[in-house]
């Protein structure tokens, strides 16, 4: 199930040349429990590009595309980035999941929960 949702995250840079990932905003993964290390999928509002990649912890206002997803977004493309755990059958009658929604500079302006 989605659990967490980054909501129209710009590009700030791209690093062909470094370990395959995507950085994030520290603040952002801690507003959405979103780990380093962690398996997400993202998705380039501007291409249609759908890719799956791992998290690195970055600085304020980061959104770096590293490695081989380099290729798949130009600065100041916009993203969604999703992340999704497994849960039991239990856990999805009530399931939420946090939407957080970031303005031009890549600051989190709101966070919704949203689902059941």
């Amino acid at each position: 199930m989605l659990y967490a949702k980054i909501h129209n995250a710009k590009v700030t840079s791209v690093l062909l040349h470094y370990e395959g990932s995507i950085t994030i905003d520290e603040e952002i993964l801690k507003q959405t429990d979103i780990l380093p290390g962690e398996r997400v999928q993202v998705l380039n509002l501007n291409n249609g590009e759908r890719f799956t990649t791992y998290v690195i912890a970055g600085g304020r206002g980061e959104i770096i595309l590293n490695g081989p997803s380099a290729r798949l977004a130009y600065p100041g493309d916009p993203l969604l980035i999703l992340a999704y755990k497994l849960v039991s059958e239990e856990e999805v009658k009530n399931w939420r999941y946090k939407v957080a929604y970031l303005n031009e500079n890549n600051e989190v302006v709101k966070v919704e929960e949203k689902g059941g």
